[in-house]
C-alpha cells in the first residue's frame, strides 16, 4: 500500500503492508524512535503522536489512517535548529522527567492540550494526560510542567516544531 502523508513538516511517500501499524511506520521504516511502544494495546500512551494536532495511541492506528494527514511525533516538537520546545524546557526545569519512557507521549499530549487551551486548569491538565501512563514521578511534576510550559507560551516564549 502506498502511503502520503506529512511528517513533522515533511512530505512522506512510503510503500507499507496493509497490516502496518502506524507505530512501525514511524519507528521501524521512518527511524522515528522517540515515539516509544510500552503495552501496544493503547492504554499506556508511550506510542502518543499528534494525528492531524490530536493526540493518538500510534500502536493502534492502522498505517493506512496516515494517508492524507499530518503526524507529528516528539522528534518534530524541538525547532529546527534543535533548541528545545517551550513544553521541554519546563519539563526539565520543574523535574517532570525520570527514566524519559513516557516523556515524548507526554509531551505531545501536553502540546494539544495547549494548542487549544493556552491555559488549562489542573483538572483540565490531568484530563488531558489521563491516557499516558507514568511509573516514576506520581504526576504532580508532569502537571507543574504542563503549567509552567502554559505560562511561557503565554509569555510568548517562541514556539518551535512542525504546526498540524
Amino acid at each position: 500500500m502506498n502511503l502520503h502523508f506529512i511528517c513533522n513538516g515533511q512530505a512522506v511517500q512510503i510503500d507499507v503492508e496493509p497490516n502496518a501499524r502506524a507505530i512501525d511506520v514511524l519507528r521501524d521504516v521512518l527511524g522515528l524512535t522517540g515515539t516509544k511502544e510500552g503495552c501496544g494495546r493503547g492504554e499506556c500512551g508511550a506510542c502518543t503522536v499528534l494525528l492531524d494536532g490530536k493526540p493518538v495511541n500510534s500502536c493502534m492506528v492502522l498505517a493506512g489512517k496516515l494517508e492524507g494527514r499530518t503526524v507529528l511525533t516528539i522528534e518534530g516538537v524541538a525547532g529546527a535548529d534543535g533548541s528545545l520546545h517551550p513544553i521541554q524546557e519546563a519539563f526539565l526545569d520543574v523535574g517532570a522527567v525520570q527514566c524519559g519512557f513516557c516523556t515524548p507521549g507526554m509531551v505531545l499530549s501536553t502540546k494539544a492540550l495547549l494548542d487549544e487551551n493556552d491555559s488549562p486548569t489542573i483538572d483540565e491538565i490531568e484530563d488531558a494526560l489521563s491516557g499516558n501512563l507514568c511509573r516514576c514521578t506520581g504526576y504532580g511534576k508532569i502537571v507543574d510542567g504542563v503549567l509552567e510550559a502554559s505560562e511561557r507560551l503565554a509569555q510568548g516564549t517562541q514556539e518551535h516544531g512542525a504546526k498540524p
